[in-house]
């Protein structure tokens, strides 16, 4: 942990040293440890959009943890084996991270927007023996579980539905103790899929130092995460590295409660009245949520907060926002950066050192943050070049599951490329400049178009198929297609609407395209490899 009394950044830095112990468990870090300590401190607060609010204790969540993984074991689950959860901000969700990692087995996040496409990839890929689910997740399940015979038992949250088990049922005749298997810093943990440039997703895995890898740049972003009285919350869903390992288990671990909250549709009245009602003193909000609150007029007339810090990562801000987050929070926004491979390793801290607008910030203490050559050579002060983290490093992944080559290809020597260019400056500060490569950015998502591009090509009119992101001034960039038809279909709005549904259905709400472009020809490279940058440009043009 950083140390909380520290008055600069180059105090904070020089203070700070990694202490990784030989044995740690993530669910016994986030959740037993306190129950034994302090048993009755409030944990988890769940909300309804109603505002109607339910309280979790440390000792609840050992307790519901411990009979989930008592009934796993039941049924089979060891070590190693790997468990799905996908469900959105609910209090199943956190202790069936919880009795995963209790039970030395390795937690999959899934996202509820997922389509059935998307699911059967993730599950066949990582071979899941059990998922944790809601009633809609159950229902998608249904019509792909036949084709993942590694998937033995689907539990569900909701009551009464046919194609699953009670999960709250068959969980009450389990016991509330359980001892937790013994487990290293480096055993396996979290499989979290990110979005690749070509192919289909993969696979990040992380060891359970993972969450302590974390700590520093969570501890940072929030001005110092664990003051008196912080309760924190994010619109982030817990699917995502964002929400999962940025606020849920890093909050549990510092004894930080949680508000949950799964809007059916986020708005910003929902989210400011949140953040009035539950009194919440730190929140992570990507930038698109940030920019859909910054068209409320006068919220802070409207609304009293009592917030203490607000970070933003994903995307750099700009002037225009962090101004509005001084005079509507009466605070800076933090920026923070990283990526689902080795995440929180740059961050502002309004705390200790002024923002600087269009600069994300200085390497978070304990990470060895640079920009270096293709070749992982480090760049002299102001030369554009690859930002990248040196290993080894506590929040880096162990590797991309069943992916080594693609592992091998992260890193150029010791240090993992993160796809992104910038320029660092004699003092330490990083500035964003580009990505390296095609993944999109599209309201806090990174979506990689290869994933896209080989569903697009399996509905029955597209022969060819390519994905790049359209700049957008709302969402950073949206998702657009451009088709190349097969013989017998002609180029239609209603053609066009067809296929973008065809890929909402199949991956996810947030990775269909949004303007799909019908064209003769791609450009194409002489293997046949789609020239995206010659497509962005076309996008670009378009605006």
């Amino acid at each position: 942990m950083l140390p909380h009394d520290a008055t600069s950044y180059d105090d904070l830095s020089g203070r700070f040293k990694w202490e990784i112990p030989d044995r740690f468990n993530i669910g016994v870090a986030i959740c037993d440890d306190w129950a034994a300590r302090e048993p009755n401190r409030e944990a988890l607060v769940y909300t309804d959009e109603d505002g109607s609010a339910t309280s979790y204790t440390y000792d609840d969540l050992r307790r519901l943890s411990n009979q989930l993984a008592n009934l796993l074991t039941a049924r089979g689950v060891q070590p190693g084996d790997r468990i799905g959860v996908l469900m959105p901000q609910r209090p199943e969700t956190a202790f069936a991270h919880i009795a995963a990692l209790k039970l030395g087995a390795i937690s999959i996040p899934l996202f509820t927007l997922f389509g059935e496409e998307a699911l059967e990839y993730r599950l066949k890929d990582s071979g899941a023996k059990v998922v944790i689910t809601d009633a809609s997740g159950a229902a998608k399940l249904a019509t792909i579980r036949d084709r993942l015979p590694e998937l033995t038992t689907v539990l569900c949250a909701d009551e009464d539905v046919p194609w699953a088990e009670s999960l709250h049922h068959h969980m009450a005749g389990h016991e509330g103790t359980f001892h937790p298997f013994d487990t290293g810093p480096d055993d396996p943990a979290i499989i979290i899929y990110t979005s690749g440039t070509t192919g289909q997703p993969k696979g990040a895995l992380h060891g359970h130092r993972v969450l302590l890898g974390h700590l520093p740049g969570v501890e940072m972003s929030h001005d110092l995460l664990g003051q008196p009285g912080d309760r924190i919350w994010t619109p982030a869903d817990w699917a995502w590295i964002g929400g999962l390992l940025d606020v849920l288990m890093p909050a549990l671990y510092l004894g930080v409660p949680v508000v949950a909250c799964r809007f059916r549709k986020f708005t910003a009245e929902a989210a400011f009245q949140l953040l009035q009602d539950q009194k919440i003193r730190n929140t992570f909000l990507p930038p698109t949520a940030l920019k859909m609150m910054r068209q409320v007029e006068a919220p802070e007339k409207r609304w009293r907060f009592t917030l203490r810090s607000v970070a933003s990562g994903g995307e750099t801000l700009g002037a225009e926002l962090i101004d509005w987050g001084r005079r509507t929070f009466g605070l800076t926004i933090n920026e923070f950066y990283g990526q689902t491979e080795c995440n929180m390793i740059v961050s502002s801290c309004a705390r200790l050192m002024e923002a600087r607008p269009g600069i994300m910030g200085r390497p978070v203490p304990g990470h060895h943050v640079s920009v270096v050559s293709d070749k992982g050579e480090e760049l002299p002060a102001g030369t554009l070049g690859n930002i990248a983290v040196k290993r080894p490093d506590p929040v880096m992944f162990l590797n991309y599951w069943n992916n080594m080559e693609a592992t091998e290809k992260k890193f150029a020597g010791d240090w993992l490329l993160t796809g992104d260019t910038g320029i660092k400056d004699d003092t330490g500060w990083i500035r964003f400049v580009g990505r390296d490569d095609d993944v999109i950015t599209s309201s806090g998502y990174r979506i990689g178009p290869g994933e896209i591009e080989d569903c697009l090509i399996k509905h029955p009119a597209v022969a060819m198929a390519g994905v790049v992101g359209k700049p957008d001034s709302q969402r950073t960039e949206i998702v657009k297609a451009y088709i190349v038809l097969k013989k017998g279909f002609e180029p239609t709005d209603k053609l066009a609407g067809e296929i973008a549904d065809f890929v909402k259905t199949r991956l996810a709400a947030h990775e269909y395209p949004r303007e799909v472009a019908f064209v003769d020809a791609l450009p194409l490279t002489t293997t046949g490899k789609v020239i995206r940058r010659e497509l962005r440009a076309r996008a670009e043009q378009e605006e």
